[in-house]
């Protein structure tokens, strides 16, 4: 797989602006790939790139259209196939992170045929695994694990490769979704791999390597969460971290689409995940605690992760105010 930049993120008539992680992370890590983003009337979220029409950002050099956007289910609604066929006549390759396949479309395929084009459902591994083993590999391995979904795995874990390739580690990033892989350019999308098969993923996606070396692994979802308890639980056996960092965000009173539900305590989302993680790596320790604190003020967000520093022994942050260099440090 190989996506050709620049990107033209299309964000839709999206009204949450979690909704948007995908394109989000490619404008914020990799914005000298992306042309712009578009949107259409009924949207409220921006990443903050300039807005352009297909056919403008196609004149300004645009290659891959990308739907950067996320819903419930993964679908692809028919209402935005019109402007998929648009950017493919205007030359543009098409990016989905969806569960939905571009491919189950039989005028995109032939539209795309039709144009020379490609499309890439990113979201869906193309790879054959095979069944984890719990095998020790070499290496280090270091994997963000959530009180929730959508609390800041991702970003945590780039900030930490970005935080360790500046002190000069070997480290790599490895990618477990679809923003994650839109943004390295290669990973696997764990939570569509056949459930037998998703420790084994794992396995792949990070195999033995130099002592020395770290993988930072991008986790998913929450051992907390009924809906996706599942997939986080294959990654954790697979990933055998040394290391497990816990994502929080601040004022979420139950799991993120379940009304229903109740919210665990970090107390609760440590004793979870180290007793899943000892299974495949006995040695597995807590080595920080990463905050979204953008519900309240610097301040007030400063003064939480000291609590929750002082409280666990262990170094607090949010990352995007404050970075990753106390987690780092910890290792």
């Amino acid at each position: 797989m190989k996506i050709t930049p620049p990107y033209l993120l299309f964000i839709g008539d999206v009204t949450d602006q979690l909704s948007i992680k995908m394109a989000q992370s490619a404008a914020y890590w990799r914005p000298e790939l992306c042309i712009g983003e578009m949107s259409v009337a009924g949207c409220t979220v921006t990443t903050g790139l300039t807005q352009h029409t297909i056919s403008d950002a196609a004149k300004l050099g645009a290659k891959t259209f990308v739907l950067g956007f996320a819903n419930s289910g993964g679908i692809l609604d028919k209402k935005w196939l019109p402007f998929i066929l648009e950017a493919l006549d205007q030359g543009m390759d098409i990016v989905s992170g969806l569960h939905e396949k571009l491919t189950n479309f039989d005028e995109i395929v032939s539209k795309a045929k039709q144009c020379n084009r490609q499309l890439f459902d990113i979201r869906h591994p193309t790879s054959q695994f095979t069944t984890g083993t719990g095998r020790k590999r070499s290496g280090k391995r270091l994997l963000t694990v959530g009180t929730d979904c959508s609390v800041g795995k991702m970003y945590t874990t780039l900030s930490l490769e970005q935080t360790m390739t500046e002190k000069g580690m070997d480290v790599n990033f490895r990618a477990t979704g679809q923003c994650g892989i839109l943004v390295a350019g290669t990973g696997v999308a764990i939570d569509c791999v056949v459930a037998d098969f998703i420790s084994g993923a794992a396995e792949t996606l990070s195999p033995d390597a130099d002592e020395q070396h770290w993988d930072v692994i991008e986790g998913q979802g929450s051992l907390s969460h009924p809906a996706f308890a599942g997939v986080s639980l294959g990654l954790l056996h697979g990933s055998q971290p040394d290391a497990l960092v816990i994502c929080h965000a601040l004022n979420r009173s139950h799991m993120r689409g379940l009304s229903n539900t109740s919210f665990p305590s970090i107390e609760t989302t440590i004793e979870l995940n180290l007793a899943a993680a000892k299974l495949t790596n006995p040695n597995a320790r807590i080595v920080g605690i990463s905050v979204n604190t953008s519900s309240v003020s610097v301040t007030q967000g400063r003064e939480i992760c000291a609590q929750l520093s002082e409280q666990f022994g262990l170094p607090c942050v949010d990352p995007v105010r404050d970075g990753t260099a106390l987690i780092m440090e910890n290792l």
